[in-house]
């Protein structure tokens, strides 16, 4: 750990609470469906609409043009017919307006004293800007698949934070709620760190958080990150 001097964070479900996030709005907007569902189908259609560009089926797509292809095949499936365009802008925006986890700003905060912290998000610039705007992220840098047209897992995408910092990938660390993300950060030579987030899928359905990979720092949330890092 000390060679660290990089950490780039994962963001959905690792910094900000995209599943309660998404659910509260869609209740709001009384389209006949749970937002609960409406929330984990939207998510659903994330990785095979990522793994159409990785496989050359479509051309570079950023996350909010795919958002909005899954979003219209949701209002579709679900037969709602009462959003005009304006209102579904609106509505895949809410990517823009996820909440952050409570511990984040603090635990970010308290880690940017010792390290350049920045994000490493399949997420869009702007999407994150403004993500980071609406709950205080306090990053030293955004960094994006956009950057570098490739979505992780990805190797251009964990060693593209070695070279934007012209540090040795074992200098970057990846925070990360997913397992598979951090794998793949591993296979690339970064250190992880694995955020428990048990209700990434709600309190109903709570994520089992007890895999303990090898050469990973387990941490219950962001603060306890920073607790373990001596900031």
């Amino acid at each position: 750990m000390n060679d660290i001097k990089i950490i780039a964070f994962d963001i959905f479900g690792t910094v900000v609470d995209w599943y309660g996030s998404v659910a509260r709005e869609v209740d709001s907007l009384d389209l006949g469906v749970r937002g609960s569902e409406f929330a984990m189908a939207w998510r659903a259609g994330y990785k095979p609409a990522m793994q159409r560009v990785a496989s050359g089926a479509c051309g570079w797509t950023i996350i909010d043009d795919l958002h909005r292809q899954i979003l219209d095949e949701l209002l579709e499936r679900y037969a709602i017919t009462g959003l005009d365009e304006q209102a579904k802008r609106r509505l895949n925006k809410v990517w823009h307006r996820l909440d952050a986890w409570p511990d984040s700003v603090a635990g970010l905060t308290r880690l940017k004293s010792k390290y350049t912290i920045c994000s490493l998000s399949n997420g869009n610039i702007g999407l994150l800007a403004d993500l980071a705007k609406r709950a205080g992220l306090p990053w030293d840098c955004i960094l994006s698949a956009e950057v570098f047209r490739k979505y992780k897992p990805d190797p251009d995408t964990y060693l593209g934070v070695a070279r934007i910092f012209d540090v040795a990938p074992g200098e970057v660390m990846l925070a990360a709620a997913h397992h598979d993300d951090l794998a793949a950060a591993r296979a690339c030579g970064l250190a992880t760190a694995y955020i428990e987030r048990p209700t990434e899928f709600g309190a109903e359905k709570p994520k089992d958080v007890s895999a303990r990979p090898e050469n990973t720092v387990h941490a219950s949330n962001i603060e306890n990150l920073a607790t373990q890092l001596g900031c």
